[in-house]
């Protein structure tokens, strides 16, 4: 399938479900009214009543064919799909509409369906055809997407925030905070020493996580040179390209297209998802963004087509294989050391977190820290949350949530960078509003008041609308899905 598919996919439908999300159910306080009744209704709200069966093809148009679906997962699409039932309730409600007229002009003007900057019936067509969707569907999911847009606009348009809310929303993000951190990496060195036994076991206790999909392929890519033996991007190449995209709809396989069109032969490659080889070197000229495109082509495809940045490829499956990697293996044993090492800093860490929640750690012991491990205090001025001259900014972003003279600890994702920090002083600021920085900030303040709107709109919601949940039509579809 198309890069451009799955970009307009996620530009289009993922906004469609975003704006289901916006509104949030949660089961607990809905009543159920089923004593045994019909378990052909999944739930009724206001008296209408949904079937299990609609709420099953909801979820095969979310969720991807090859994903496997959890007990857990089919809970929160039961969320989504009574969300989209309220809102589509809600736009009836207020009479919002959409004239066909209108709805096409919206289609026109997606960039995924032109070529050459205007709209394409063939770009438009393909779509559907990759997607297996008739235009009738797609208007009709294109038309509530749109009547959705509406109704949010309708609750939370139109709204203006105060001067004093401005400068709120400015002094968060560009209040100048005086820090003292100690590099928590520094005591850990001193601590961290695995013995043998101990990596052993937890090797044994972790073999599934040494365990690997590797994919071997037949990987070929269009550039212009290869397909019309031109440098340039011109319209013969994408008509190529075009020609080579529908002979894969009709189930060619590679060796047909490389005879097609006198290519040369494909290159035969075994890859795991991150695009490196069985000894997890790097494969030249595979990223990882390709070799993930690779991993989402189905072993029963016979051949497909894959657009990264303007660049084609075609791939073929030749076998999709598990690898259980041996503790011998320089990667498994790095791999075994770093996740030993977070576990004793994360271990560490919690130590102090939960003194500092007792408040048990004071300024007083963070200087001890500091004598007691021969570990130096740096002085830090942050000018705002963007200054990450020193520290990163996911780090930065913690430390902003926290008041003056108040001990953290904040650590990075993967627990490389894990610093204690002391926050002695915080110089608030305010924009003035001839400022040239004034409508930004005027602007986060609108989509802070917006964002509480809905939320109060969502608790209108689920005041205004009764749901009942058929849990035992629920779990009927939760074991069709994990038979």
């Amino acid at each position: 399938m198309l890069g451009q598919i799955r970009k307009f996919s996620s530009s289009i439908f993922a906004k469609i479900l975003m704006g289901i999300i916006i509104i949030p159910f949660i089961f607990w306080g809905m009543g159920s009214n089923f004593g045994g009744g019909s378990k052909n209704v999944i739930v009724i709200i206001d008296k209408e009543k949904y079937s299990t069966e609609a709420f099953f093809n909801f979820i095969q148009k979310l969720a991807s064919p090859k994903q496997k679906i959890t007990a857990d997962q089919i809970d929160g699409f039961l969320s989504n799909f009574i969300g989209e039932k309220l809102m589509e309730k809600e736009i009836e409600h207020f009479g919002f509409i959409l004239s066909d007229e209108s709805l096409s002009k919206l289609i026109k003007i997606q960039e995924n369906f032109k070529r050459e900057n205007k709209f394409s019936r063939v770009e438009y067509e393909k779509f559907l055809l990759k997607t297996n969707r008739t235009a009738a569907d797609f208007e009709s999911d294109f038309s509530i997407y749109e009547k959705k847009k509406q109704l949010f606009d309708f609750i939370g348009g139109g709204v203006l925030p105060s001067k004093h809310m401005v400068n709120m929303a400015y002094d968060k993000i560009n209040q100048k905070r005086n820090i003292e951190l100690i590099n928590l990496n520094d005591v850990f060195k001193k601590k961290v020493n695995f013995p043998e036994n101990q990596i052993k076991s937890y090797f044994e206790n972790n073999k599934g996580k040494y365990k690997e999909i590797y994919k071997s392929v037949k990987l070929i890519e269009l550039n212009p040179k290869k397909l019309v033996g031109s440098e340039e991007f011109n319209d013969t190449y994408f008509k190529k390209i075009d020609e080579i995209d529908y002979m894969l709809i009709e189930g060619k396989n590679l060796e047909d297209i490389i005879q097609n069109f006198n290519l040369q032969k494909a290159r035969l490659l075994t890859l795991n998802v991150s695009g490196k080889d069985i000894n997890l070197k790097t494969i030249n000229n595979i990223s990882e963004n390709l070799a993930k495109n690779i991993f989402d082509v189905g072993d029963e495809e016979s051949a497909a087509l894959i657009e990264i940045k303007d660049k084609y490829f075609i791939v073929e499956i030749i076998k999709t294989e598990e690898i259980q990697r041996k503790i011998e293996n320089e990667a498994v044993r790095k791999n075994i050391l770093l996740n030993l090492e977070i576990k004793s800093k994360r271990k560490f860490m919690s130590e102090i977190i939960a003194k500092i929640n007792k408040n048990n750690f004071t300024k007083s012991d963070f200087n001890k820290l500091s004598n007691d491990e021969s570990v130096t205090i740096k002085k830090i001025t942050l000018k705002n949350q963007n200054d990450d001259s020193a520290l990163k900014k996911d780090l930065i972003s913690h430390i902003y949530a926290f008041p003056e003279k108040k001990i953290i600890v904040v650590s990075d994702m993967n627990f490389t960078e894990n610093f204690l920090v002391y926050i002695d002083k915080i110089e608030n600021v305010n924009i003035k509003d001839n400022s040239d920085k004034y409508r930004e900030y005027l602007d986060l303040s609108k989509i802070k008041i917006t964002n509480d709107l809905y939320n109060t709109y969502d608790n209108y919601i689920r005041k205004r609308y009764k749901i009942d949940i058929n849990y035992q039509a629920l779990d009927i579809v939760k074991n069709r899905f994990n038979q």
